[in-house]
């Protein structure tokens, strides 16, 4: 199987209001480094998994109205808890809807939220 990642980064503003996340539950900023990875079994005609820039035209495409925005504001995310697995589900169903499917075995999504804490959506196409 092989894979290409590219990274790309979203600065956000949200509350978990849920006594599971303590003093998160307050609005709080936090910034992601935000990695997709597309597999697929074999390569292309010219020898690669994707481009390089479609895919990272791809990831941002799937990050712009969330960059610099109070996601507790965002209308598709209304009443929902925008952890980092439930972002990180977003963004890889936002990638599968701007690629041709058929192409790729599946997709990775992940989010770094710190060098010691990320999560992962995991998509077979």
């Amino acid at each position: 199987m092989y894979r290409l990642t590219v990274r790309d980064h979203m600065m956000i503003a949200h509350s978990l209001p849920h006594p599971a996340f303590g003093p998160a539950q307050a609005l709080h900023g936090a910034t992601y480094v935000v990695e997709l990875t597309f597999r697929r079994a074999e390569l292309d005609e010219t020898g690669i998994v994707i481009d390089i820039g479609e895919a990272t035209g791809v990831l941002g495409e799937a990050l712009a109205d969330l960059r610099y925005r109070n996601l507790d504001e965002h209308p598709e995310l209304s009443g929902t808890l925008t952890t980092t697995e439930v972002l990180a589900r977003l963004v890889a169903e936002r990638v599968a809807a701007r690629i041709d499917r058929s192409r790729y075995a599946g997709l990775e999504v992940t989010l770094r939220e710190h060098p010691d804490a990320w999560a992962t959506y995991t998509m077979d196409l």
